[in-house]
């Protein structure tokens, strides 16, 4: 995710930003910008698209003289990657970098425009600090000015913030999006990251929810949102600056897994205020919900999986029908496709070559595209007609992990909308849906990670073989189709997932003493089916895994390993059961953590599998 960097004390900050900056490459970005206080009090700012030597290039060699300033790393969320979009956003009194989303900000927008203010970007970073400039003019307190700012915005944001003749101050503000407050011999810094100063100082503390800080040069005061003092336990960094780039875990696979619940939310967040309209234009949609048009989802490997979960929740609740398609196939069967379809192509990198053809292909054909990437800037959020963007960050790690969390974010938060949209979910359902996936989901999903153990142990068993077999029903069967592609693509365990009920049709053939297979049983609706299914492997020898929701009954002689997910999905007064919608998540992390700790028993190398590559441009 993006990268924040704050200095204040008696050394060059530019000099500080740019290495802290530096530091903070690893996480991806594409812009960068510090902003500084000159000997006057005034605010002055360089930034720049592209790499951070485009940013050098821009400051020259001599630096500015200046002690106090913030600097940003930026990874495109609204607004294209431009110097116009990059980050730090200023007025003539405030400078701002931020991390996190503005959920609010359409409105905040239309409110500051209407009181005078004119916008520059397309970020939802720049209406806060209109937003800030606004209240620090009246209350002339930065203090002030960042509470009340705080108390209008929503979502989730971490904010570094200089002051026009606020000489030395650097503040911080911390809203859901982390960040810290390092110590140093010469000055103190803020970051979003412990690796962006960890070469000047190990000492810092971690801004907790709702807090705000006032960096000195000499010393730091933290408040709460209603102005009370805090006090801060002054920790100390127990890792090396090598070791953390990966936030001390000892893979990015390990590392991302553990970013889902954030990745999930921040996703959820960034859908929650989006109007269908400004997704799919209304004639199309009128023509989607009439049958007048078709909903194709073309992808590949695990983005596929990811619009399979699309297709099955797109049925559940607008009922309309779905093609999912490999998009390596999709492009040479000569597909049926008319103006008033809709195309959904998802790709990680928005340059995977099969989905890019496929697009290209649609429009030729006057059908209406969207995209879902994790991407700005990438040719197919270029490309299409409308993009949604996963709020993922970059993902170094070549099996995705995160990023296909947020796929299935956007990809039930379009289905509630549509099916909204047609009068075939209450306003109700889909407020409930998408506050789902805000919280419940997310700490649903922390709760799994938290369970690494026992999953450790699941994986022992795996890690002996070399063949598996991966069942499930209904949405199961998605979701055992990406758990196979897990584990066989950092294992290197031949793994094959089938719908359980087609075992008898001829793979039950391969099930002999000690065949491995993991069955996932979360659709109530057809558990009774799937666990005759498990009897039939059992009766031949199998050894069952099974990952199951916890209110489903699963008799205790069929498996001696059976991992529990708390059923987790919508409570109150909906037209229909959504009591267990939300478990794909969770059961997708126990999966992920399986193929995972397999990988790491058996010696393989976790974060860069053989023959693998993380963005597929070639056919």
């Amino acid at each position: 995710m993006c990268g924040i960097i704050g200095y204040t004390g008696s050394g060059s900050c530019a000099e500080k930003l740019l290495r802290g900056l530096d530091r903070l490459e690893y996480r991806g970005y594409d812009s960068s910008g510090i902003s500084w206080l000159d000997e006057k009090g005034k605010i002055k700012t360089v930034k720049s698209s592209g790499r951070l030597s485009l940013l050098r290039e821009k400051l020259g060699e001599a630096l500015p003289k200046s002690s106090c300033g913030i600097g940003h790393t930026r990874w495109a969320t609204h607004g294209a990657p431009s110097d116009e979009n990059a980050h730090p956003h200023c007025t003539d009194n405030v400078s701002v970098v931020h991390n996190g989303i503005i959920e609010n900000y359409f409105s905040l927008k239309e409110e500051l425009i209407g009181k005078g203010y004119t916008f520059d970007s397309e970020t939802d970073t720049e209406v806060a600090l209109k937003l800030i400039d606004m209240y620090y003019k009246k209350e002339k307190d930065p203090l002030s000015a960042l509470t009340s700012a705080m108390s209008r915005l929503k979502g989730s944001f971490a904010l570094g913030v200089i002051f026009r003749g606020r000489e030395g101050e650097l503040y911080a503000v911390r809203v859901g999006s982390p960040l810290v407050v390092a110590f140093g011999d010469d000055g103190n810094y803020i970051a979003s990251d412990i690796h962006a100063f960890l070469d000047k100082t190990d000492k810092y503390f971690r801004l907790e929810e709702g807090e705000i800080a006032c960096v000195c040069p000499r010393g730091v005061r933290v408040t709460d949102r209603d102005g009370r003092e805090r006090s801060k336990e002054i920790l100390t960094a127990e890792f090396s600056l090598s070791a953390a780039e990966k936030g001390g875990y000892p893979h990015f696979m390990l590392k991302e897994i553990h970013e889902e619940p954030r990745i999930i939310s921040d996703t959820a967040r960034s859908m929650a205020e989006l109007p269908i309209d400004k997704i799919i234009p209304w004639d199309i949609l009128d023509g989607i919900i009439k049958e007048e048009g078709n909903i194709r989802i073309v992808a590949c490997g695990t983005a596929m999986h990811a619009g399979l979960i699309g297709k099955y929740y797109l049925e559940k609740f607008a009922r309309v029908s779905v093609e999912v398609s490999y998009a390596s196939e999709f492009r040479y069967s000569d597909p049926i496709m008319h103006q008033g379809d809709v195309l959904i192509l998802i790709s990680q990198s928005g340059e995977t070559a099969d989905t890019l053809a496929a697009l290209r292909m649609a429009k030729e054909r006057g059908v209406f595209t969207l995209a879902v990437v994790n991407a700005v800037g990438s040719a197919i959020w270029r490309e299409a007609d409308r993009s949604l963007l996963t709020l993922a960050g970059p993902e170094i790690a070549v099996a995705s992990t995160k990023a296909y969390s947020a796929q299935l974010v956007l990809m039930y938060t379009l289905a509630a909308k549509i099916a909204r949209a047609a009068g075939r979910l209450s306003e109700e359902a889909e407020t409930a849906i998408c506050r789902g996936l805000s919280d419940t989901v997310p700490k649903a999903v922390e709760g799994i990670a938290a369970r690494d153990r026992e999953i450790k142990r699941l994986a022992e068993i795996l890690s002996e073989q070399d063949n598996a077999f991966f069942i499930g029903r209904g949405i199961d069967r998605y979701l055992v189709t990406e758990g196979s592609l897990k584990l066989k693509e950092i294992s290197y365990i031949h793994s094959e997932a089938y719908p359980a009920g087609e075992l008898k049709h001829g793979t039950i053939s391969l099930i002999t003493e000690g065949t491995p297979v993991v069955a996932v049983i979360t659709d109530k609706n057809v558990a009774d089916k799937t666990i005759s299914n498990i009897k039939e492997v059992t009766a031949r020898g199998g050894e069952m895994i099974i990952i199951s929701s916890d209110d489903i009954d699963i008799p205790p002689e069929l498996s001696k390993t059976v991992f529990r997910i708390p059923s987790i999905g919508i409570k109150g007064n909906c037209e229909k059961d959504y009591s267990g919608i939300f478990i794909p998540f969770s059961a997708a992390t126990a999966l992920q953590l399986l193929a995972y700790h397999t990988s790491v028993l058996r010696g393989c190398d976790v974060d860069r599998p053989r023959n693998l590559a993380k963005s597929v441009t070639v056919e």
